[in-house]
Protein backbone atom coordinates (compact mmCIF):
# COMPACT_ATOMS: atom_id res chain seq x y z
CA UNK A 1 0.00 0.00 0.00
CA UNK A 2 2.76 2.46 0.91
CA UNK A 3 4.57 1.58 -2.33
CA UNK A 4 1.56 2.63 -4.40
CA UNK A 5 1.28 5.97 -2.57
CA UNK A 6 4.97 6.70 -3.02
CA UNK A 7 4.77 5.74 -6.70
CA UNK A 8 1.86 8.14 -7.27
CA UNK A 9 3.75 10.95 -5.53
CA UNK A 10 6.81 10.07 -7.62
CA UNK A 11 4.81 10.33 -10.85
CA UNK A 12 3.47 13.74 -9.82
CA UNK A 13 7.03 14.91 -9.10
CA UNK A 14 8.18 13.59 -12.49
CA UNK A 15 5.45 15.46 -14.36
CA UNK A 16 6.11 18.62 -12.33
CA UNK A 17 9.84 18.46 -13.08
CA UNK A 18 9.20 18.08 -16.81
CA UNK A 19 6.77 21.01 -16.77
CA UNK A 20 9.06 23.30 -14.80
CA UNK A 21 12.02 22.59 -17.06
CA UNK A 22 9.92 23.28 -20.16
CA UNK A 23 8.72 26.61 -18.70
CA UNK A 24 12.25 27.94 -18.30
CA UNK A 25 13.71 30.15 -20.99
CA UNK A 26 16.78 28.94 -22.82
CA UNK A 27 20.21 30.55 -22.73
CA UNK A 28 19.70 32.22 -26.11
CA UNK A 29 16.25 33.64 -25.27
CA UNK A 30 15.88 37.34 -24.70
CA UNK A 31 17.32 40.29 -26.60
CA UNK A 32 19.57 38.23 -28.81
CA UNK A 33 22.71 36.18 -28.67
CA UNK A 34 24.96 39.04 -27.59
CA UNK A 35 22.71 40.51 -24.90
CA UNK A 36 21.54 37.11 -23.68
CA UNK A 37 25.08 35.81 -23.54
CA UNK A 38 26.25 38.84 -21.61
CA UNK A 39 23.46 38.51 -19.07
CA UNK A 40 24.15 34.83 -18.54
CA UNK A 41 27.87 35.55 -18.02
CA UNK A 42 27.15 38.25 -15.45
CA UNK A 43 24.59 36.00 -13.78
CA UNK A 44 21.65 38.40 -13.68
CA UNK A 45 18.48 36.35 -13.64
CA UNK A 46 15.35 38.27 -12.83
CA UNK A 47 11.78 37.50 -11.91
CA UNK A 48 10.24 34.32 -13.14
CA UNK A 49 13.48 32.71 -14.30
CA UNK A 50 15.00 33.00 -10.84
CA UNK A 51 11.92 31.52 -9.16
CA UNK A 52 11.72 28.70 -11.69
CA UNK A 53 15.38 27.95 -11.11
CA UNK A 54 14.84 27.59 -7.36
CA UNK A 55 11.70 25.48 -7.80
CA UNK A 56 13.55 23.26 -10.28
CA UNK A 57 16.28 22.66 -7.72
CA UNK A 58 13.81 21.64 -5.02
CA UNK A 59 11.77 19.40 -7.32
CA UNK A 60 14.96 17.75 -8.64
CA UNK A 61 16.06 17.01 -5.06
CA UNK A 62 12.63 15.54 -4.30
CA UNK A 63 12.90 13.48 -7.50
CA UNK A 64 16.25 12.04 -6.42
CA UNK A 65 15.05 11.28 -2.89
CA UNK A 66 11.89 9.54 -4.08
CA UNK A 67 13.92 7.56 -6.62
CA UNK A 68 16.20 6.27 -3.86
CA UNK A 69 13.18 5.60 -1.61
CA UNK A 70 11.46 3.55 -4.32
CA UNK A 71 14.60 1.50 -4.92
CA UNK A 72 14.94 0.76 -1.21
CA UNK A 73 11.26 -0.19 -0.84
CA UNK A 74 11.18 -2.44 -3.89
Amino acid sequence: MIGIVITVIYLIICIALIGIVLLQSGRSAGLGAIAGGAQSLVGKKKGLDEKLSKVTTYVAIAFMLFTILLVVIN
